[in-house]
């Protein structure tokens, strides 16, 4: 049985955090597969990454000041691969995220890169192979969730892979714009390959 573990904000915060979680994966060899949110606070007067990353849009969006939030965002990330001793640079991303922000691609859009980012990070310290949700799951162009084709196109990539990191809370269009969740979950109870997976948002 392969097994998928959830981890929410809060446990993945900090690097010592980090370190926690991927003791518990390491734990148990039948955990292949993690689904990692963004950084939660770290104390009560910290801020969620995924607050700042909404802030950071609105004021890039009203064409107002957002270079200093989005450098508190990436301190946030930093300060866990510094911690984890990580040999990795997220600022290939954090360009086009910033690009992308100018550009207006929208509230989800700017969500969603919390746990895209937390993933890639996750992925790399744990050697899994990072699958990015928007290419796994889906919606149609009204916003509804598209659970069949999620379930078949998520399944065969899963079946590939032996180990993955992948992103909950956020899909994408058929057009390529991203689109999150609220208030749902990703269920992947178990994965076997070929027929019978089962994975679904409920």
């Amino acid at each position: 049985m392969k097994k998928v573990v959830k981890f929410g904000g809060s446990s993945l915060a900090s690097a010592m955090q980090f370190e926690k979680v991927g003791n518990i994966i390491r734990a148990d060899k039948s955990r292949k597969y993690v689904v990692p949110s963004a950084p939660g606070k770290r104390n009560d007067k910290d801020e969620k990454v995924t607050d700042l990353l909404y802030q950071c849009y609105d004021a890039a969006e009203a064409g107002k000041s957002y270079k200093s939030i989005l450098e508190k965002i990436k301190e946030r990330y930093m300060e866990i691969i510094s911690g984890l001793s990580l040999n990795m640079s997220l600022d290939e991303e954090f360009n086009v995220i910033e690009k992308n922000f100018l550009e207006k691609a929208g509230r989800d859009y700017a969500a969603s890169r919390g746990e895209y980012l937390n993933s890639l990070i996750m992925a790399e310290y744990l050697g899994y192979e990072f699958i990015d949700a928007a290419e796994v799951i889906f919606f149609d162009e009204d916003g509804n969730f598209e659970a069949d084709l999620t379930d078949q196109v998520l399944s065969e990539r899963l079946s590939k892979a032996d180990t993955a990191v992948i992103p909950g809370f956020y899909g994408s269009k058929h057009d390529g714009t991203i689109k999150t969740f609220f208030k749902r979950r990703l269920r992947c109870d178990r994965f076997r390959s070929g027929k019978g997976n089962s994975c679904r948002y409920v």
